[in-house]
């Protein structure tokens, strides 16, 4: 679930892009985020198993101040997550949306 957290506000605010750079190519310091940091939270978050053998699907319930000024809360986001192996640990690897 704290994957599924961290890809949520990178993708959202745009702290942390840095560890996905296959997910956010080309997103460097002149790219604006879509939401504030400030005001952006999580309010709900559970993980749970996909249909497929080792793959992963994370629910979040969320709220942010858009570029605009505007805050919304109750904004649902599903991430998928694949498990693989690195150094004989598991490892989640998130699926790019398709």
């Amino acid at each position: 679930m704290a994957a599924g957290r961290d890809l949520l506000r990178a993708d959202a605010t745009g702290v942390g892009r840095g560890k996905w750079p296959e997910l956010f190519p080309g997103s460097g310091p002149g790219l604006a985020p879509a939401f504030s940091t400030a005001r952006f939270r999580i309010q709900a978050a559970v993980a749970r198993r996909d249909h497929r053998p080792g793959r992963a699907v994370v629910h979040l319930v969320w709220g942010g101040t858009d570029r605009g000024g505007t805050y919304t809360d109750g904004r649902i986001t599903d991430l998928y997550f694949t498990r693989t192996s690195q150094e004989g640990l598991p490892v989640w690897v998130p699926q790019p949306s398709t």
